[in-house]
């Protein structure tokens, strides 16, 4: 019986590994998480790159897509405090049926004023070539992480590579994150 559990293993195996074609798994910082997490894969694909670092991937694994996921990083924004940052990464897709893009969030003490931007108003969906985004967010005095990453909605995948996350000037502007639901501006009694 053990001989079929073992069999089994290697078979699963062998599909998620043909599936992701040259992946390695993803390096000790990043993480998948979001909404879904246990219905996509991630990692890092040592084919698709531009960099020749390989690229990091998420992809859509099981369920009807109506998910997301993500492949983030979180780190002390002590080098950034005060400072104006952007997130940037090529990114390319392949059949993504929502929307995928960059994200980064900083979060401070007062979570309402934590800096946050997603990239749905500019989303990228089906299959695409690498193109250039960014993120840009300012990094307050009292922030205490910064978190960062790539966000994948629906079925598909979506690769990141050739990362930086840079200080710029005030000359580069602020993502701002659009407000879907505007605030109504008398009460209803």
């Amino acid at each position: 019986m053990k001989i079929v559990y073992v069999i089994a293993a290697a078979l699963g195996a062998s599909a998620i590994t043909a599936l992701a074609g040259n992946a390695v798994p993803l390096p000790a910082q990043w993480l998948l998480a979001g909404e879904s997490p246990r219905q996509y894969v991630a990692g890092v694909d040592m084919d698709a790159t531009v960099s020749g670092k390989g690229a990091k991937f998420l992809r859509h694994a099981k369920g009807n897509g109506q998910s997301w996921a993500t492949v983030m990083q979180q780190i002390a924004p002590d080098h950034y405090l005060g400072k104006r940052v952007r997130f940037q990464a090529k990114v390319k897709t392949k059949d993504v049926s929502e929307w995928a893009g960059l994200w980064m969030r900083v979060d401070t003490p007062r979570r309402s004023k934590s800096p946050f931007y997603n990239s749905e108003d500019k989303p990228i969906k089906g299959t695409t070539g690498w193109q250039l985004r960014s993120v840009v967010l300012d990094v307050p005095q009292d922030a205490n992480s910064i978190s960062f990453g790539v966000i994948g909605g629906g079925k598909g995948q979506v690769w990141i590579d050739a990362l930086a996350l840079e200080i710029v000037g005030n000359d580069v502007p602020v993502d701002v994150q659009p407000n879907s639901d505007p605030l109504p501006t008398t009460p209803q009694l």
